[in-house]
């Protein structure tokens, strides 16, 4: 059996704040194999980008902390890492594209000196043969005139744009897994398949692993092979994405769904939301977290945490009201 690119084991990541304990990330375990596209969907404050930067462990301590769990990136604890091998880690082998490229990329530099810094870092390349290397990479992610655009500053490129520059970044070391944080949300409905188009093209091409968080499920329904529904820093559900798509088994996950307009299926009058708001992560409720907006809920869910229940192959929710796949 191939060994995962990255495995994480029962990863609890709190925060401690004047109003308590915030449990962003309570118990999650999943692997990422080589070359698979996995796609982490929520709403905000689900626990998904928590998840990813304790992947990478970015998580500032404190008032960050993590009780337990262990991220074993090709075979090592990443929690475990010294700060010489997380910096060497963090943008050679692991990249991630953040989520506003504006605040990420810095407003005082050039595109050129932001990429070539990578490259000097990472792969020990002098000034020339980084600039090269930049503009070769640009170019692949489909920016217009790159020895021109190098010499530009981040405010000088749309939106679009900017989104290219932070994957060409991401890209330049060839990473053995990228982290995408929502890459598509500020963008128009155009430029986002184009950049999820980019992203699928340049996985084939580099052969990288790619987690895709997102909290829209159309972004996710063409690009990656596998799901996994978050909420309140839990995994709700996990399998995948044609499995969850034709079978969700979850009510949250059936929420989400039945929220976002499909052209399969006949119009309707409105879309049917999910009703309430997400719990606050400090002051959970008993048993279930989603118990107090599903409309499946009985009297055990108020009290009782519900175990995980297998629905189809590598496919399973944790819910009661969840029936198993017959045997």
């Amino acid at each position: 059996m191939t060994q995962p690119i990255l495995s994480i084991r029962d990863l609890h990541t709190y925060f401690r704040t004047d109003d308590g304990i915030v449990k962003a990330v309570d118990g999650v375990s999943f692997d990422v194999a080589p070359g698979e596209t996995l796609g982490i969907v929520g709403e905000s404050g689900s626990g998904k980008t928590v998840t990813c930067l304790s992947a990478m462990n970015l998580i500032p301590r404190p008032p960050g902390y993590f009780p337990s769990g262990e991220i074993l990136f090709a075979g090592q604890d990443v929690l475990k890492m010294s700060r010489r091998k997380l910096e060497a880690m963090r943008g050679d082998r692991v990249s991630m594209i953040f989520q506003d490229p504006m605040t990420s990329l810095n407003p005082y530099l050039t595109v050129e000196r932001q990429l070539t810094e990578v490259l000097e870092v990472h792969q020990r390349l002098g000034r020339t043969a980084a600039r090269q290397r930049s503009i070769e990479v640009l170019e692949r992610v489909g920016i217009p005139d790159p020895e021109t655009r190098m010499g530009q500053f981040p405010h000088q490129f749309s939106g679009g744009m900017r989104q290219r520059v932070m994957i060409a970044m991401a890209l330049l070391c060839e990473p053995e897994l990228l982290i995408a944080d929502e890459p598509t949300t500020a963008l128009d409905v155009t430029i986002q398949a184009q950049i999820l188009e980019l992203i699928r093209d340049l996985k084939k091409e580099f052969n990288t692993s790619v987690i895709l968080i997102t909290h829209d499920l159309g972004v996710v329904a063409g690009v990656t092979d596998r799901l996994i529904v978050m909420y309140a820093g839990k995994i709700a559900e996990q399998g995948s994405t044609e499995q969850v798509f034709a079978q969700p088994a979850h009510p949250y996950t059936q929420g989400l769904l039945n929220s976002v307009p499909r052209l399969d299926e006949a119009i309707h009058d409105k879309l049917t939301g999910i009703p309430g708001l997400p719990p606050d992560l400090s002051n959970l409720p008993a048993g279930c977290p989603f118990h107090p907006r599903c409309d499946r809920v009985v009297e055990r869910c108020r009290g009782e945490f519900p175990d995980r229940v297998p629905v189809g192959d590598n496919h399973w929710a944790v819910c009661w009201e969840t029936r198993s796949e017959p045997t």
